[in-house]
């Protein structure tokens, strides 16, 4: 084959894919599909986040002293290793309330 021939051969294939995706149609998808709430609480709290409305306005800062601890705590914890699967029964306890 030519290039002259794969141009054509090309856009026929391009045009049966375009014939096999499916298109919506308007009335059968509005009944099959809920519209996600604009004003849920879950979209306030991440918007109040995103845009700092609740945000300090005090700089919060760390001394040396505090940042130094935090950075050894921080090597500190790849001393462990990782276990593949952690057991259940290795776990604390956990109470219900009820008397025991």
């Amino acid at each position: 084959m030519n290039s002259s021939s794969i141009k054509p051969l090309a856009i026929c294939g391009l045009l049966v894919l375009g014939l096999l995706v499916p298109v919506p149609s308007q009335a059968g998808d509005a009944a099959t599909t809920r519209p996600i709430p604009q004003n849920s609480k879950t979209e306030s709290w991440l918007a109040i986040q995103r845009e700092g409305r609740a945000a300090s306005t005090k700089l919060q800062t760390a001394t040396p002293a505090e940042r130094e601890l935090a950075y050894q705590r921080w090597l500190d914890s790849y001393s462990h290793p990782i276990p593949e699967f952690y057991e259940q029964e290795q776990g604390g306890k956990m109470s219900t309330g009820g008397s025991n």
